[in-house]
């Protein structure tokens, strides 16, 4: 399992081992000093499109900045025991997320199983700079992308552009559970 205490640490390593400021990194990817600074302090886990667009700054996968032991290997086989989780419902957001493919070397795709609880601690706008797709497994959400309000059912998949502030909230009686995959290219 990924300890989420360990991830702002490890942006921290990734930027200095680079020789980059924390404006250097600001400066890439729109993120003020203080919500970076704030990021490397911290013992939770930003979103993962966050996680995704500092990697690329920093010339590091996603999986490098999570920690993720990577094993060189063709082929990802990932029981459902053994999913690493990456950031519990305790996170700042409420939001769960799984890695799924965690011991593929230098993918290019970082695909999760994203939780969504009824009661997530707030709602708040996502916009990275990577395309995003949504299939949803559980549940109802209200998606919202843009100035557009989509409702996707169990069953749907949603592909969008990530660099566009984007949201879901959970549409309904029931949490929402979605296959999540951002693309890191």
């Amino acid at each position: 399992m990924i300890k989420e205490s360990e991830i702002g640490k490890n942006i921290h390593r990734y930027r200095k081992a680079r020789n980059l400021t924390l404006q250097d990194v600001s400066d890439a990817t729109g993120y003020s000093k203080g919500y970076l600074s704030k990021l490397e302090k911290s013992d939770t886990a930003p979103p993962v499109g966050t996680l995704t667009q500092i990697g690329k700054v920093l010339g590091v996968t996603t999986s490098a900045l999570l920690g993720e032991s990577v094993r060189q290997n063709p082929l990802s086989l990932v029981k459902r025991n053994e999913r690493m989780v990456i950031a519990g419902r305790g996170t700042a957001f409420g939001y769960s997320y799984e890695s799924i493919a965690y011991n593929y070397p230098n993918r290019s795709m970082q695909p999760y199983v994203l939780t969504i609880p009824l009661n997530a601690k707030k709602k708040v706008f996502f916009q990275h700079d990577s395309e995003e797709m949504l299939f949803v497994l559980q549940g109802t959400m209200k998606f919202y992308h843009g100035d557009e309000v989509f409702i996707v059912e169990e069953g749907d998949c949603i592909y969008f552009d990530g660099n566009i502030p984007h949201d879901g909230i959970p549409y309904g009686d029931q949490e929402v559970v979605c296959l999540m995959v951002l693309n890191n290219s």
